[in-house]
């Protein structure tokens, strides 16, 4: 693979700084009760010392399931908390705690004054049914769960709001605008976003809070046009991240995993240009598969874990100081969990 460091002699072999880095960390995660679980949008150097690799809820499910003492977790810090939520007795530590953009635009003073904005607009509370997208911080995930509401990701979204519907009760969808745009789109459901042009509660089935996916928000309409003029019959994929108008002009919307098994299942001469993260895309296949953007659409936050974070941090483990330990309330843990179960529960996991 191209690009992987400067060369380093090692017994007589010359070895790349990346090579060398990862052989250190298996050689601790050999010494250790460590399981190393990585998202999809990481760097490939981390990527490739995963134990486990996936998208955020299926990371947490398998990392609640592992053996290991300690779970080391390569993405961000919605993600290392989802685990401390479902397994409160692992240990998880996290080489960098970086922080989802989109996670931090919502928090529970945030999440109140959204409550409030539909209570202002003629919603009573009890009237109220909260759905947070899983990209949302412990503290979110427990004001839901504690006003009766769940959790959802992108490939569960449309089954758990016909869940929630059936309550007969004005959902609240936060943090993404675009998921639950998306969404109300595809169900032919009315939508609006608080804080953009006229939005009343009363007339919308699904209000959205104002959040976006800064990565996602990178695919334009125009680029879709580009493609196909330029790729006759090429197949358009992107996430439901992705602003309205792109996923309606797309041949295929859906999660991290639908989109690699919808890639994969193409004929290999078959043409995709593909609107998500760049490090996933570059790995779906070898030929015929294009990133649907002019700029590289790299998440800067899943982009800061280093090998030498991971080196650092098992060695911090192995030596009884370890370093970025995720840790949430048992109050905070309580509450989230529900609403993380009521997720399984209506999705039948």
């Amino acid at each position: 693979m191209a690009g992987r460091g400067k060369p380093i002699v090692e017994k007589g072999r010359t070895v790349s700084r990346i090579e060398s880095l990862q052989k250190r960390v298996r050689e601790l995660k050999g010494e250790l009760s460590v399981t190393i679980v990585a998202h999809y949008y990481q760097k490939d150097e981390v990527f490739e010392v995963a134990d486990i690799t996936g998208d955020s809820l299926e990371l947490a499910k398998r990392a609640k399931e592992s053996g290991s003492d300690w779970i080391l977790f390569c993405g961000v810090g919605f993600m290392g908390q989802s685990v401390k939520i479902l397994a409160p007795e692992k240990r998880v530590a996290m080489p960098k705690i970086a922080c989802c953009a989109m996670a931090r635009m919502i928090d529970s003073s945030y999440f109140d004054q959204s409550v409030q904005y539909m209570v202002d607009h003629g919603i009573p509370k009890e009237d109220i049914l909260p759905i947070t997208y899983i990209n949302s911080g412990a503290e979110v995930k427990a004001k839901v769960g504690e006003m009766g509401g769940t959790v959802c990701t992108s490939s569960s979204a449309v089954k758990i709001i016909e869940k929630a519907l059936e309550s007969g009760k004005k959902i609240l969808f936060v943090p993404d605008k675009c998921l639950g745009q998306n969404v109300a789109r595809m169900m032919g459901l009315r939508s609006c976003v608080i804080g953009e042009g006229e939005c009343d509660p009363r007339e919308a089935d699904i209000v959205c809070y104002n959040g976006f996916c800064s990565v996602h928000q990178l695919f334009e309409l125009k680029d879709i046009e580009f493609f196909r003029r330029r790729y006759p019959g090429i197949k358009i994929a992107v996430h439901p991240e992705c602003k309205p108008e792109v996923c309606e002009a797309a041949d295929f919307v859906g999660s991290t995993s639908q989109i690699i098994n919808y890639v994969r299942s193409l004929d290999p001469e078959e043409k995709v240009a593909v609107g998500t993260e760049y490090n996933l895309v570059h790995r779906l296949r070898e030929k015929n598969t294009y990133v649907l953007s002019s700029t590289k659409p790299e998440c800067p936050t899943m982009n800061e874990t280093r090998l030498e974070d991971l080196v650092e941090t098992l060695e911090a483990i192995r030596d009884g100081r370890p370093l970025n330990e995720i840790l949430v309330d048992e109050e905070t843990v309580k509450w989230a969990r529900v609403a993380l179960e009521r997720m399984f529960e209506y999705i039948g996991q």
